[in-house]
């Protein structure tokens, strides 16, 4: 089935009691379907509402997970950037609300395909952060997502890669009722809004207290260290799957150069690491499955006897390079090895085997640049750069682009 499918006849079995959610391209079919499963009466009881912006959709899950509903949204690009002032709300009040992050490009300019711009936009918010690798993995992760959140009494981000996932047909193995019971408990909140018993939630802190809360929220990301990996073997046991967790690894245990990426294109890079393997290099793949909190010993424990690490990554701080890669040389602070950080796939960019066959390669001969732009085209980039150097009206930079590419008609300002 679709993945957005699946994910939505995932969610379904795990009982929320209240779905709130603004469609925006490429989240759209999984709202539709549990909409669909609402309508027809085989999600029941549930309350499926239409709302007029992601800002809304947010505060309604806030509201409703504050008086003690199983809430669940989705959302993707521009709209988790409009819900952001909710979303830090929902973490800072410790509401266990579950979203699907159906991960897309940012504008300006407008793009609608895939990168990791928007969840890594909030990977200080507060909020857990999984990445699935495949639909099977979407599905798995948003069952282990509401028994994280409601353990933890903390929001959790279920990223998926923006059509390469979500509009992808795929055989899954889709759960019944009865696991999803087992696995999954009845919701009880820990703080709940209950006219028999008035408390307030969310009240103004002052400095005399407003440190502390903001490190229990700290406190509570890293012992969700410790309940991620237990939830997912709780989840093996009973699905026969496994699925989750913090890292995967994938031929590391004698490699000298380890890759390091998280979602769809890890199925890419397993296939490019059995070609090199089979050519005689020793290399290998860590997958990162939380993204937050960051599994910093497993990373460095993974990473540790390699001679070099490549962060393959779909997303990039403007400015100063990886945003990956940041943390993860933070987990090898004091190991001696060479770095190197390859941003790829930014708006949809296809990441294909011959290139990534080729960077790798240059990476396992110490002849990769620190920072790369996989397959960037350098001859549109010099181009503009001159044409800015040469008059002060030099135009839009995407619509120059996009003449220099011959996509639109071939005035040049």
């Amino acid at each position: 089935m679709e993945g957005s499918r699946a994910v939505a006849e995932a969610v379904a079995l795990c009982r929320p009691d209240v779905i709130c959610a603004y469609p925006i391209s490429p989240q759209t079919h999984i709202v539709e379907g549990l909409g669909e499963l609402v309508k027809s009466g085989e999600l029941s009881p549930c309350e499926f509402l239409n709302v007029e912006s992601e800002f809304a959709a947010m505060s309604v899950a806030i509201g409703s997970s504050a008086t003690g509903g199983r809430t669940y949204t989705a959302t993707a690009s521009q709209g988790l950037l409009f819900m952001v002032e909710a979303v830090y709300n929902a973490s800072g009040l410790g509401l266990p609300i579950v979203m699907t992050v159906a991960n897309r490009a940012i504008g300006a300019p407008i793009n609608i395909w895939n990168d990791h711009s928007d969840s890594m936009s909030q990977r200080d918010c507060g909020w857990i952060q999984l990445f699935a690798e495949s639909n099977q993995e979407a599905l798995d992760l948003h069952i282990q997502a509401f028994r994280l959140a409601e353990e933890m009494s903390m929001p959790v981000m279920v990223c998926m890669d923006g059509f390469i996932l979500t509009h992808a047909y795929e055989q899954v193995d889709m759960p019944d009722q009865a696991q999803v019971d087992a696995f999954l408990p009845p919701y009880e909140p820990r703080q709940v809004l209950d006219p028999d018993d008035p408390v307030s939630i969310g009240a103004m802190v002052g400095p005399e207290a407003f440190m502390e809360v903001r490190y229990l929220a700290h406190a509570k990301q890293l012992m969700a260290l410790e309940r991620i990996p237990d939830i997912a073997a709780e989840f093996e046991q009973i699905f026969g799957r496994n699925a989750g967790g913090l890292v995967r690894s994938y031929r590391v245990e004698d490699a000298e150069t380890i890759v390091v990426a998280l979602g769809s294109v890890v199925g890419t890079l397993q296939e490019v690491v059995d070609t090199m393997r089979d050519q005689g290099e020793k290399i290998g793949l860590l997958s990162i499955r939380a993204f937050r909190p960051f599994p910093l010993a497993e990373v460095r424990a993974a990473l540790g006897g390699a001679k070099r690490v490549v962060v393959l990554e779909k997303s990039f701080s403007v400015g100063l390079g990886g945003v990956v890669s940041t943390d993860v040389r933070l987990a090898l602070s004091g190991i001696q090895l060479h770095g190197y950080t390859v941003v790829a796939g930014l708006g949809g960019r296809a990441i294909t085997q011959d290139s990534l066959l080729r960077v790798l390669g240059e990476a396992t001969e110490d002849t990769l640049e620190p920072l790369t732009f996989l397959d960037l085209d350098w001859d549109i980039v010099n181009r503009h750069l001159a044409r800015e150097a040469e008059t002060r009206r030099s135009g839009p930079i995407a619509e120059n682009l996009l003449r220099d590419l011959g996509v639109v008609g071939a005035k040049v300002y």
